[in-house]
């Protein structure tokens, strides 16, 4: 098994390779490749763990000058060529760029560590190693990365004062928050990852642990998998990354299903330092692909002025645009706020009166979707998920709507549900859907989130307060607003012991609602 899954590895980095350093030589001038020179290298890492990397100068790099060094580490199972493209294009810029292979994956040593302290080791022997061996300032040092590579260059800014910018590009901020919220497995992210990691890497025996325990719906050892996850997550560490006073962008997808918005977003508000937040149409990583292959991308466009300005102290603008930046799934253009919460400047709430109680552990045919699939689909056709709202079975979906709207709603933000519910078992999951529905009942999804309940009181009410991923979409005039709950969703595990049922109340002293978050008109 090893031999085979070591020829599997062989021959997906030579094809992914090829494919990307293609792509890079395709899409960059062929004046800037020839104006930069490229090194592949070996980097003594953590506890000798070799690290293969490549090391892009910009012409004339003779040692009479220095210039900021940018350090990418790579995504999640991709390998040491992945930002080949933009390294040749920032180091025609005047960048000295070392993208490496974090460790555990493809060529470099070691095992798969998540972003734990090996790693965070590593990117600090990177930068000492670009410092002594290139002609790198020491001064004017930042990091940046898709997915992966985002993670764990907003932990290395940190945990080292030398890095002073950082791009982090469809990442994570709160590990836990990303793939287990609402106490809800997300199995289809966890399984892309799990799966991307045996074939291009070598796990740890905690990871497999992890993964093992995930799967299993373990809750012996649930604080223990949530404080391994808050160890590899930026937002425990956010006061020593103000202290360090990186300038951090962060730029994300509306429908990531590996790293839901609604965490980053989270973490940008406890930034103190320079700061930007974008958000736009795709799934994860996919709002950066374009720019993997050296063509034309907003995000990389961003990133490459970000640098500009706080690495090369160029007066490109962008510390002057409003800091948050979102492009709405409906329609094309951007859209500047000052911050987060002026974002969803206004809100109404739908009540959910009456009650209502639903049948668990069938699927009601209201659901979030397929990883990636479904999300690129709503990002190059306008095409999110739909159902038939007037055909969903109420015995395993509740269902509550709006009147029609006479103008468009521009749903801006985290859509907050809060309701009562009252549950036969101990355990359960519930799942919630915000649809746009259209005139003959076909309903386009809006946004979702999973929520999972354990240790309550058959029979006994209690309170459900729940974020939905935050999203920018706009429901025409004459449609309605319709939330439907179920119990079961492909995206996630889900915790309902066999004939299980959920009633959703409004009592008079606590009433329930959906509350939306709008754009001001």
């Amino acid at each position: 098994m090893g031999h085979h899954r070591k020829a599997l590895r062989t021959t997906a980095v030579g094809a992914v390779s090829a494919t990307l350093i293609a792509g890079g030589v395709l899409g960059a001038a062929p004046a800037a490749q020839a104006a930069t020179s490229v090194r592949f290298v070996d980097i003594t890492g953590e506890g000798g763990t070799v690290l293969k990397a490549n090391v892009v100068t910009p012409a004339g790099a003779d040692g009479s000058r220095t210039y900021p060094l940018l350090v990418l580490p790579t995504s999640w199972g991709l390998p040491q060529v992945e930002y080949f493209a933009q390294a040749q294009k920032l180091a025609n810029s005047g960048y000295i760029v070392l993208s490496y292979n974090v460790r555990g994956f493809w060529q470099s040593g070691g095992e798969i560590e998540v972003a734990g302290p090996p790693d965070i080791a590593d990117a600090r022997k990177v930068i000492d190693w670009a410092l002594a061996n290139t002609p790198s300032d020491a001064s004017k040092v930042g990091m940046a990365g898709v997915s992966y590579g985002a993670g764990i260059s907003l932990l290395a800014a940190a945990h080292d004062q030398r890095v002073k910018a950082v791009a982090a590009l469809s990442g994570w901020a709160d590990l836990i928050d990303s793939i287990y919220s609402g106490r809800t497995q997300h199995v289809q992210a966890g399984a892309l990852l799990d799966g991307a990691s045996l074939v291009t890497g070598r796990q740890s025996a905690e990871l497999r642990e992890i993964f093992d325990n995930f799967y299993a719906s373990d809750l012996s050892d649930e604080q223990g998998m949530i404080n391994w996850g808050k160890k590899r997550s930026a937002a425990t560490y956010v006061d020593q990354l103000n202290k360090n006073g990186a300038a951090v962008m962060l730029a994300n997808a509306w429908g990531d299903t590996v790293f839901p918005p609604n965490q980053y977003a989270d973490f940008y508000e406890k930034l103190t330092g320079p700061k930007r937040l974008e958000f736009r149409p795709g799934d994860h990583a996919t709002a950066e692909l374009t720019g993997l292959f050296g063509l034309p991308n907003d995000v990389w466009t961003d990133t490459e002025r970000w640098f500009g300005h706080y690495l090369k102290g160029e007066d490109n603008g962008i510390d002057k645009e409003q800091p948050v930046r979102l492009k709405s799934r409906s329609t094309g253009g951007y859209e500047g706020y000052p911050d987060w919460k002026s974002v969803g400047a206004t809100r109404k709430k739908i009540a959910l009166s009456g009650t209502t109680t639903i049948h668990t552990n069938v699927d009601s045919g209201a659901n979030g979707g397929v990883v990636f699939l479904s999300s690129i689909l709503d990002q190059l056709a306008q095409l999110p998920p739909v159902a038939s709202i007037p055909l969903l079975p109420r015995t395993w979906a509740a269902v509550w709507q709006s009147g029609k709207y006479p103008t468009a709603q521009r749903v801006r933000g985290t859509t907050e549900l809060h309701t009562t519910v009252t549950p036969t078992k101990e355990s359960g999951t519930l799942v919630a859907y915000l649809y746009d529905v259209g005139p003959l009942g076909l309903g386009k999804l809006v946004s979702n989130a999973p929520y999972t309940f354990h240790g309550q009181t058959p029979g006994k009410p209690f309170g459900v307060d729940l974020e939905l991923y935050s999203t920018a979409y706009d429901v025409p005039a004459g449609h309605r607003l319709a939330l439907v709950v179920d119990t079961v969703d492909p995206l996630y595990i889900e915790h309902n012991p066999s004939g299980a049922r959920l009633t959703f109340s409004s009592p008079e002293n606590d009433p329930s609602y959906v509350s939306i978050p709008l754009r001001e008109q």
